[in-house]
């Protein structure tokens, strides 16, 4: 912190100068952003806005999906660059193919069990389609990509801009993400 003026306290004729420091502000809530989800375990609202200044990758998630085993890779990706401002929000959907039936304690149970998923999850939701999810509008007008299927990723900078999309063929650990990741995570916020 630096200073940025000066202070002066008297007291019984003694005069004290201290340095002011200026705080940094915390970063502004970037629109893409400010949206409200119930949280998958407990079904408190969650404010994407605490994000703010984060690398975000949203993903739209289901359980019985075959490209479940995903969730391994993510929340390995999360782990290992949580520390360096990366945040995966997974979001799990019953849109395509039915393939997340279940309720949020089933879907939290699940995520937690079979594949130890930490990062935030939200409740389930709509992500395509003419009812989809205030966040999923906003991304796909960003990006003029609808998700495809379960999966499907965005990619949210740390200025709350989106900067790619990736299908769900690309998996966690794919070189094309990974280093879209990275170069998000080098920016400063």
């Amino acid at each position: 912190m630096r200073p940025i003026g000066l202070l002066i306290f008297a007291s019984a004729a003694v005069y004290t100068v201290l340095p002011t420091v200026a705080h940094a502000a915390p970063p502004a809530c970037p629109a893409i952003l400010q949206h409200q989800f119930p949280r998958l375990q407990d079904g408190v609202s969650q404010n994407l806005c605490q994000y703010s200044g984060k690398v975000v990758l949203v993903v739209n998630t289901a359980s019985y999906c075959g490209f479940a085993g995903q969730f391994e890779g993510l929340e390995a990706l999360y782990a290992r660059q949580q520390a360096q401002g990366l945040v995966v929000l997974g979001f799990p959907s019953n849109d395509f193919g039915q393939q997340e039936p279940g309720s949020a304690k089933e879907i939290a149970d699940f995520c937690f069990n079979t594949y130890g998923v930490k990062f935030p999850m939200m409740g389930k939701t709509v992500v395509s389609g003419p009812d989809k999810n205030p966040l999923y509008t906003a991304l796909v007008k960003a990006t003029g990509q609808e998700p495809r299927w379960n999966f499907y990723k965005y990619l949210i900078d740390r200025h709350g801009r989106v900067v790619d999309s990736f299908s769900s063929l690309t998996t966690p650990d794919s070189s094309r993400l990974t280093s879209a990741i990275d170069k998000a995570l080098a920016q400063q916020p």
